[in-house]
């Protein structure tokens, strides 16, 4: 199939997933610094045809962004799992093992390949595990017994800063795609100002 063909296919399929919301100068700013383009990441080992073909296959998974030039933007750590899992075809099995839970398993799977893991500065399972037990952690935060005393304050505040090493900004696209606010917004940004550092702390 012709590369053009590809493209149109790689982007009607993004839009299918995420929805077709315009990107603004200053989204296009925020994913040019984040992430890398495809065709560019690719190299004598990488063929962007291919790379787009095996996306188009749910083998690797979706662009994070496309630019409003057209460009599709990913991470530029795209193939370490697939690396690292000895291909490909060995990536479903490799990533899925990662949860006892095969429904969990499967439904993390769909959401990687989906591209929208664009809430983590690096997507591994480890990651993708540790945001999950931190933003409950945070949801449930307060409702705990001791809420409100500085060492709640300071244990929650360690929880809210290590989210906050493992997600990036997020841009103005990421609230339209996902129809509201982010994971940065309600379990950082929110709880930060709701909650003030203790003093002690600052």
């Amino acid at each position: 199939m012709p590369q053009a063909d590809l493209k149109r296919q790689l982007a009607n399929r993004f839009r299918e997933v995420n929805g077709d919301h315009p990107m603004t100068a200053a989204d296009d700013a925020y994913v040019s610094a984040q992430y890398a383009v495809l065709a560019e990441l690719c190299t004598d080992r990488r063929d962007a045809v291919e790379v787009r073909r095996l996306m188009l296959e749910r083998r690797l998974p979706l662009p994070g962004y496309l630019r409003s030039d057209g460009a599709e933007m990913v991470p530029a750590d795209l193939f370490a799992l697939a690396d690292e899992a000895g291909g490909t075809e060995r990536l479903p099995a490799w990533f899925t093992a990662h949860w006892t839970d095969p429904a969990t398993a499967e439904e993390e799977w769909q959401a990687y390949l989906s591209g929208q893991y664009v809430c983590l500065r690096s997507v591994t399972p480890a990651t993708i595990q540790r945001k999950g037990r931190l933003t409950a952690a945070i949801g449930a935060a307060p409702g705990e017994p001791d809420a409100g005393t500085t060492r709640w304050a300071v244990r929650l505040h360690a929880l809210i800063d290590e989210l906050d090493a493992l997600e990036p900004a997020f841009t103005s696209y990421d609230r339209l795609r996902f129809g509201g606010p982010t994971s940065r917004d309600t379990c950082i940004d929110a709880m930060r100002a709701r909650f003030p550092r203790p003093a002690r702390v600052r």
